[in-house]
């Protein structure tokens, strides 16, 4: 009973009371290809708690973590260094939650962070103003999908081919299930023409990635110029936040919302997370932003104070009124995110966003020495595309064998799209010059 607390009459009286003939009733909408048929073959039914401790211990026991040699996996999930001071402030009792206080104005010292994250992410991305943060990169692209939507009462999206395709999915199933049209254009390394050419007057944004999932760096002023001609929005895309410390802010691009995920500061690699995602937009559209919004004022005695300025959420508006259906933030999260940049401040992001464009060119000199090697990426960050004539999956397998961790195969994230040879790798401060070294010698050892 410790995880069924619910007896079958018990269930049987509730599904009765809803008028539910059963348990799958609730599931009809769930494609049946989605479906299990029936229980998992290769699972028993039970086991006590120590027998799954042991088996849970021993599957974690294969995984290989980022520290443990030469790592250079990318594509919206990055290894860098997080100083232990982030992880003391963190971990205080006062700040230990993923929640703002529903009281929120007893809890000065919570809201004066998220105050603070805001500002931060404004002055990261350029724009005017932030919120309180999302769950993540992707989700946050979604509701800058629908906010964008709104704002111009349009219901046709275009998202380029460079956008990370868990992006594009996301921003899919938000969108469709709206009634909204979401064309996603062809993986491309560069599609600034193509996705220009989409800018049509029942366009409600293009949605661009810079960095994009290839780790080109593009020139988004083109297409928000496009864009604004038509009386669309440019939503503008990163999966790398250190990024901001070396090249235009989008905001300075034209961005109209600047969405993207922030794990690369102050949160450490995970299984799929928890991220911070980060929403950013113009004064204009604040009312059309999801989430929470804490802003400074003085109480009456004239001393500041933090409080809660917009916060259109289900929870706290009728639901007819709300802009987000999202009923949580990433407050741990955003509060690490916080932390190391106030540790940063703008000159060390700026070093250390250098640190990263450097060890990229490193790598990439190192790579493209090989024969047989042919970069893709010409103009990056700290991630670019090669290819071999290799499948990617043999490579990056062989060169797991050898001790490194080689990047991301292009396949696995784009299906049947010619991309079978194409690895994405990505360098960071943790890489040395002996990682890059190692890759290099393994690499060639592999085409040799």
């Amino acid at each position: 009973m410790r995880y069924l607390p619910l007896t079958p009459e018990d269930r049987a009286e509730m599904l009765k009371t809803i008028g539910a003939k059963s348990v799958d009733d609730f599931y009809e909408d769930v494609p049946k290809a989605a479906r299990l048929d029936g229980v998992i073959e290769d699972l028993p039914m039970h086991q006590g708690e120590l027998a799954v401790e042991w088996h849970m211990g021993a599957l974690a026991a294969k995984n290989r973590t980022a520290s443990e040699g030469p790592f250079f996996v990318g594509c919206g999930a990055y290894k860098h260094h997080v100083p232990a001071s982030v992880d003391h402030i963190i971990q205080r009792s006062e700040f230990l939650t993923t929640y703002t206080p529903y009281q929120p104005e007893i809890a000065q010292g919570t809201l004066q962070t998220v105050f603070e994250f805001q500002t931060q992410v404004a002055m990261l991305t350029g724009m005017e103003v932030a919120n309180a943060s999302m769950y993540d990169g992707s989700t946050a692209a979604s509701e800058a999908a629908l906010m964008a939507c709104r704002a111009t009462r349009r219901k046709k999206v275009v998202v380029s081919g460079g956008t990370h395709p868990h992006y594009a999915e996301t921003i899919q199933t938000a969108c469709e299930t709206q009634g909204i049209e979401v064309i996603v254009l062809p993986p491309a390394f560069d599609d600034e023409a193509a996705l220009i050419e989409y800018a049509q007057d029942d366009t409600a944004c293009l949605i661009a990635q810079s960095p994009n999932v290839f780790g080109a760096v593009t020139d988004l002023t083109p297409i928000a110029d496009a864009a604004h001609a038509k009386k669309a929005l440019l939503v503008s895309v990163f999966t790398e936040v250190v990024s901001l410390g070396a090249i235009t802010p989008p905001g300075e691009m034209g961005a109209d919302i600047v969405v993207g995920e922030g794990q690369s500061i102050g949160n450490p690699l995970g299984f799929g997370g928890p991220y911070v995602g980060l929403l950013a937009c113009r004064q204009k559209l604040v009312r059309q932003m999801p989430g929470r919004v804490c802003g400074q004022t003085v109480d009456a005695e004239g001393k500041r104070g933090f409080v809660l300025t917009l916060s259109t959420r289900e929870q706290h508006i009728r639901r007819d009124k709300a802009t987000s259906n999202i009923c949580t933030n990433a407050g741990l999260c955003s509060l690490a995110f916080t932390a190391h940049m106030t540790l940063l401040g703008d000159k060390g992001l700026s070093q250390l966003a250098t640190l990263n464009h450097e060890a990229a060119c490193d790598l990439a000199d190192a790579l493209e020495a090989i024969d047989g090697v042919t970069l893709k990426t010409d103009r990056f960050f700290n991630e670019f595309a090669y290819e071999t004539s290799m499948e990617a999956t043999a490579l990056l397998a062989a060169l797991d064998e050898k001790g490194v961790i080689g990047g991301v195969r292009a396949s696995r994230l784009f299906k049947g799209d010619g991309l079978e040879n194409v690895v994405i790798v990505a360098a960071t401060e943790c890489n040395t010059e002996a990682d890059i070294a190692a890759y290099a010698t393994a690499l060639k050892e592999v085409l040799s």
